[in-house]
């Protein structure tokens, strides 16, 4: 569980990170604010632009404790991990897969299938439960028409036309989305994604969720030996992890964007949570982040049925779990790609 109980968030923008002895220390103006020992953390996500020690960043790679560093706004910089776990013969399958079109199409429309079935779930979920709050007709359109594209999706075998399949889901799905929305408006409502920066309260609780995810992901394929920046969906880019952002896919609807729908439908998100600028970019501010962060660990330990396990585990725990599902499809002990598939 050390995975999922023991992240250290730093959500203050002038925290500085050192090492005494085998704590964390976190100082502001050359002042010690608080410590923490290293051995009970699993992971530090700092949101600070003043950094961490050298000496901190070596005892966190010694001791497989992932540093990550990202932007106030949330947007991801850097990791520091120690030594891969994994085996070369691992990587080396993950590469070849890569590499070709079949395999590498084969791994992406299951990841693909399994973001496109759970959006057309949170969908359903929502027509279920506020019925009468919505605008059932244009939710049950959607529904059906990701339903239709399910099977095109799981026949696809050209990685661009994947590709151009996972966009229609999203550009349908996200049609509907101010529907899910139950919360205030106009505060809350949602007219088209946006990002890079977000330009509503909405897009930028997404956009901060999304971050999240990809850095879970990115440490639980870590975590298994695989490579983070050799997708099979998401191309190559220099710093960007594509196979962790492949990974999110799937988790995108029923575990990011269902947690921002509960933030905001509960009300649990205020005006004042925001920073909102002169240029148009809507960001979280200090105190929204820690909320975010609060709920975010919350929801986390939350108990859910795996799927394809069929084992109660913690939401924060399916990250690893898709990774070893991953990591097992690619050395031949699986006949394919399981993906998570909610309701």
């Amino acid at each position: 569980m050390r995975h999922l109980l023991n992240t250290l968030f730093v959500t203050s923008e002038d925290i500085y990170l050192s090492l005494d002895g085998e704590n964390v220390v976190a100082n502001r103006d050359k002042q010690e604010v608080a410590r923490y020992p290293l051995h009970t953390l699993s992971s530090i996500v700092t949101f600070s632009y003043a950094g961490a020690s050298p000496a901190l960043m070596g005892a966190c790679a010694k001791r497989d404790v992932s540093l990550a560093f990202c932007t106030p706004r949330g947007r991801f910089l850097a990791r520091v991990c120690g030594e891969s776990s994994g085996n070369v013969l691992l990587r080396r399958a993950q590469y070849r897969a890569a590499d070709d079109p079949f395999p590498c199409c084969r791994l992406a429309r299951s990841m693909v299938f399994g973001k496109v079935y759970n959006a057309r779930w949170s969908i359903e979920r929502t027509r279920r439960d506020h019925g009468l709050r919505v605008d059932g007709e244009a939710l049950a359109a959607v529904s059906a028409q990701l339903k239709d594209l399910l099977p095109q999706i799981a026949e696809e075998t050209a990685p661009d036309s994947l590709r151009g399949l996972e966009g229609a889901a999203a550009t349908a799905y996200f049609s509907v989305f101010d529907q899910l929305i139950l919360g205030e408006k106009p505060l809350f409502a949602f007219e088209t994604r946006n990002r890079r920066p977000p330009l509503d309260p909405a897009n930028a609780l997404l956009s901060f969720a999304y971050s999240l995810l990809t850095n879970d992901c990115a440490s639980a394929l870590e975590s298994v030996g695989l490579d983070a920046y050799v997708g099979f969906l998401h191309r190559d880019r220099p710093g960007r992890t594509s196979l962790a952002l492949d990974l999110m896919e799937e988790l995108r609807p029923c575990l990011a964007d269902r947690f921002v729908l509960t933030l905001i439908n509960n009300r649990v998100m205020r005006k004042s949570d925001f920073d909102f600028r002169e240029s148009g970019a809507v960001f979280l501010n200090d105190a929204g982040r820690r909320t975010f962060l609060q709920r975010w660990q919350e929801r986390k330990r939350e108990a859910i049925t795996h799927p394809y396990l069929k084992e109660k585990l913690p939401w924060g725990l399916v990250p690893y779990i898709q990774a070893l599902l991953l990591a097992r499809t690619l050395r031949g002990d699986l006949d394919g790609y399981p993906p998570f598939l909610w309701k």
